[in-house]
C-alpha cells in the first residue's frame, strides 16, 4: 500500500496567552504582568497607544509594589533629626497609584456603567 503525505494541519492549539490578548511589549514584574494579563484578557487592547499606555500603568504598578515593600518594611513613620515624620516614599507610592487611576480611566476602562440606563420593556 501507498502512504499518503500528510499536509500539515491548518489548525493550531491556541494558548492561554493568545487569548489573554497580546504579551506585554516590555519585561514586567509580577505585579505588572498581573495588571497587563487581567486587563488584556476582558478588553484587549491592540492599539499601540492604548497599549503603551498600560504598558505604563503596567510598570507604575510594579513601582508602586517596590514602594510599599519597603514602605512596609520601614514603617509608614520614621525617626528623624526632628522627630517622628512620614515615610518619604509615601507621597511617591500614593502618586504612582494616582497616575495608575488616571491613566486606566483615559484608557476608558474605568468608564462602563454599573446598571443599565433606563426601565425594563413590559412583561418582564
Amino acid at each position: 500500500m501507498e502512504e499518503k503525505s500528510r499536509k500539515p494541519s491548518p489548525l493550531t492549539v491556541v494558548g492561554q496567552a493568545a487569548q489573554n490578548g497580546p504579551p506585554p511589549p516590555r519585561r514586567l514584574g509580577p505585579a505588572g504582568e498581573t495588571l497587563w494579563n487581567s486587563i488584556q484578557a476582558e478588553f484587549r487592547i491592540e492599539d499601540c497607544g492604548g497599549q503603551e499606555l498600560l504598558m505604563q500603568c503596567c510598570l507604575a504598578a510594579d513601582r508602586t509594589e517596590e514602594l510599599a515593600a519597603t514602605i512596609d518594611e520601614d514603617g509608614a513613620r520614621i525617626v528623624g533629626k526632628n522627630g517622628i515624620k512620614e515615610h518619604p516614599l509615601l507621597k511617591h507610592e500614593l502618586a504612582a497609584r494616582a497616575f495608575i487611576c488616571r491613566t486606566l480611566a483615559r484608557l476608558g476602562i474605568t468608564s462602563e456603567p454599573l446598571k443599565p440606563i433606563g426601565r425594563p420593556p413590559r412583561g418582564y
